[in-house]
């Protein structure tokens, strides 16, 4: 079955980067990928509070100037023809880039969207863009990926998978950590970061849970002992040349702590590994 990728699109080198990544780690998939660039008419806030119509100066302006930013990244996919099974569609839309997203994940049944970390305006001391986390935390219907800016790709070898064996995960839940590790022979490891105390019962069996669907897998279970959540992935990532960490995203939960603004810092230690968010579906 083909699979639905959005790819968002500022026009920078790390949105380019992120485009180029997932095309290489569904390369042998069949696909049908979005380009999305969602545009405004900067500075009609300043005229007044009206906002530009189709037809209008402005709109019309910011309008051409993102179709033919698209059209570029067409012309430069074009000349990437060794992968016969994917196929390429531009949107441009006039609207925030949350709600642009949403609106293609919606309306082209998309399943997962893959973006840079960095847009064009961001800081240089910024890892993790703000749109990057915004739609990480509020588009929940869909998985995101973010590919931080120096991430080339190379074919996965380990997946890193945090959990505390707190949640009674469902496999469809799962599908996507599954599908990557499938497709790319890549091991799953996960990962417990230990205060010391032995599991209890239901974590116990939630960690079952996870041998029952990563039965086909090739994975490994690991803990670090008296450590944070935080300091254990970035450890283990580093000592172990990780190429890609897992997380799943409960609402206010192990995600939101790592993904807090003062860790935004901290995430640059492992800025060249790859971040997928999953989400609960039944939030």
């Amino acid at each position: 079955m083909k699979k639905k990728i959005l790819l968002p699109t500022d026009f920078s080198k790390n949105a380019w980067n992120a485009i180029a990544y997932a095309i290489e780690l569904f390369k042998n998939e069949e696909c049908d990928f979005y380009v999305l660039n969602a545009f405004n008419a900067t500075g009609y806030a300043l005229e007044s509070m009206m906002v530009p119509e189709p037809g209008e100066k402005l709109y019309e302006e910011a309008k051409q100037k993102s179709e033919q930013g698209l059209g570029k990244i067409l012309e430069r996919l074009t000349f990437r023809d060794e992968y016969p099974k994917h196929k390429f569609y531009m949107v441009s839309q006039f609207n925030s880039i949350l709600e642009a997203i949403k609106d293609v994940v919606d309306k082209q049944d998309i399943e997962m969207i893959i973006m840079g970390t960095k847009g064009a305006t961001d800081a240089r001391d910024v890892i993790f863009g703000s749109n990057t986390v915004m739609v990480m935390e509020k588009s929940r219907s869909c998985p995101v990926m973010a590919i931080p800016e120096d991430a080339s790709y190379q074919d996965l070898k380990e997946i890193v998978f945090p959990t505390d064996y707190k949640m009674n995960f469902k496999r469809r839940e799962l599908q996507n950590i599954i599908e990557v590790a499938r497709m790319s022979n890549a091991a799953i490891r996960i990962l417990y970061a230990s205060d010391g105390e032995p599991l209890h019962e239901e974590q116990e069996n939630n960690k079952k849970l996870l041998e029952e669907y990563f039965e086909e897998l090739t994975y490994t279970f690991h803990t670090l002992y008296n450590v944070d959540a935080q300091s254990a992935v970035r450890c283990f990532v580093e000592s172990r040349d990780s190429d890609m960490i897992v997380f799943f995203n409960r609402k206010h939960s192990f995600f939101g702590s790592i993904f807090s603004r003062p860790m935004v810092k901290s995430l640059g230690r492992y800025a060249k590994v790859p971040v997928l968010a999953l989400h609960d579906l039944r939030n």
